[in-house]
């Protein structure tokens, strides 16, 4: 037995919430490993939708752990709202079955009025940040000025960082126009709110070791996409964090080891949120059906999704620096209303073929894809249970993807819906 993480292989929507939801009955525990309230969630399980952003997808599950990684940015006033939405859909969220790592940063109020600012001050050049405060949180962890959660038990700590933070951001708030905050201000929200955070917080890496020990299977869960990664991503229309397969262990505290198999999660065809990048965007009919049959608008934002074929070329990219094992593929049935699917199996650059995204931003902005194009099967996929129910031409298509991506499709979905989903290979146990 194994245990697994499940990612992003795009520019992520690509339904990560369902996949993580449906592994987790195998799994004992579930674990977020990074992004922020940025990133979206919707599960839909016997008709009644659940729509999460910090929350792990396991949370619906009453029998699992639930921890919340220090790779993660909590606010924790949205985190504390979105506990109490998802109670009154009759799911029972306390510190016996959520826990939030200690050394959590944490996004204070004035984060989310900076972020939006700067991308406002940026025009033309905007970067297509939800505006949440997420990566300003991350630049001063690496700066080594950030709030923490286990700072809410140190009062003199907590007080002089707030005096030093707001030193450094009143300065820049005021140049870009925005409101100054008041260190005192910041301070009373924080005491107001901290004692009901802290009974959530503890030490999660000692008690991920001590589950590991007692043989207790994890499910990892990433936000976000591959191509967001802040690396390995199309910098800089990317999120702030790491978004690969790697950061499952420093972002929860464990050993790589730990971490097992890697399940990479791809839409039958792409979509994008804000800007940058995307070479198989379709501007025409084509995209308009992908979005409307996809309902393709942002969980958190609410922003329409850009649409387009699948591409299989930064998928394949994703496969190969995420050490994805398996691809759980999604949204096949939107597919069924046409009838010709396209895949991308290459780019051109000046005129020479390349198997790769490449780094540069005028590159990644340049590169034009070289499509296969499939037969579609024009007939209904949606709520299929079974491969052998699956048409000759979705088999077709799925077995073409795999060649392009190297690496195998082990889960299918076919509806939003927790059932409707066909098992090839189990990653838990290989």
């Amino acid at each position: 037995m194994n245990n697994v993480v499940v990612v992003g292989a795009q520019w992520g929507d690509e339904g990560k919430g369902k996949i993580v939801d449906w592994l987790s009955y195998r799994a004992d525990i579930v674990v977020r490993f990074q992004g922020g309230h940025n990133a979206g969630h919707t599960l839909v399980i016997d008709g009644v939708t659940y729509k999460l952003s910090l929350l792990p997808s396991g949370v619906v599950r009453p029998d699992k752990l639930s921890v919340i990684g220090n790779g993660v940015v909590v606010d924790p006033w949205h985190l504390l709202n979105e506990i109490a939405a998802i109670r009154e859909k009759g799911v029972e969220v306390t510190p016996d079955n959520l826990l939030i790592a200690e050394n959590c940063p944490v996004i204070l109020p004035f984060y989310g009025v900076l972020d939006r600012a700067r991308e406002a001050a940026r025009g033309d050049s905007k970067i297509g940040t939800t505006g949440r405060g997420i990566g300003p949180t991350y630049e001063d962890k690496v700066a080594r000025r950030g709030i923490r959660l286990c700072d809410f038990t140190e009062p003199e700590v907590l007080r002089t960082k707030l005096d030093y933070l707001l030193a450094h951001y009143n300065a820049l708030l005021k140049a870009l126009g925005a409101e100054t905050f008041e260190p005192a201000d910041i301070y009373a929200k924080i005491m107001e709110i901290a004692p009901k955070i802290l009974p959530y917080v503890g030490v999660v890496w000692s008690r991920l070791e001590a589950e590991r020990k007692a043989g207790k299977l994890m499910l990892f869960e990433g936000a976000q996409g591959a191509l967001l990664d802040i690396d390995h991503g199309t910098y800089p229309f990317v999120t702030s964090s790491n978004t690969v397969a790697a950061n499952a262990a420093t972002g929860s505290g464990v050993s790589a080891k730990t971490c097992g198999r890697i399940v990479g999660i791809c839409k039958a065809y792409t979509t994008r949120v804000g800007a940058g990048p995307f070479p198989t965007e379709d501007h025409g009919s084509d995209g308009d059906l992908l979005c409307e049959r996809g309902h393709e608008f942002g969980t958190v934002t609410g922003r329409k999704r850009r649409c387009g074929w699948l591409d299989a070329v930064a998928v394949r990219q994703a496969v190969k620096t995420g050490g994805i094992d398996g691809i759980a593929l999604t949204k096949l049935d939107i597919l069924d209303a046409f009838k010709e699917v396209k895949i991308c199996r290459a780019y051109k650059l000046n005129g020479k073929l390349i198997d790769y995204l490449p780094a540069g931003q005028q590159a990644q902005a340049a590169v034009e894809p070289v499509y296969d194009v499939c037969e579609g099967w024009d007939c209904n996929t949606r709520g299929l249970r079974s491969w052998a129910e699956l048409p000759a031409q979705a088999l077709k298509y799925i077995r073409r993807i795999e060649e392009l991506i190297e690496a195998p499709v082990i889960l299918l979905s076919t509806s939003p819906e927790r059932d409707d989903t066909i098992l090839m290979k189990d990653p838990f146990s290989g």
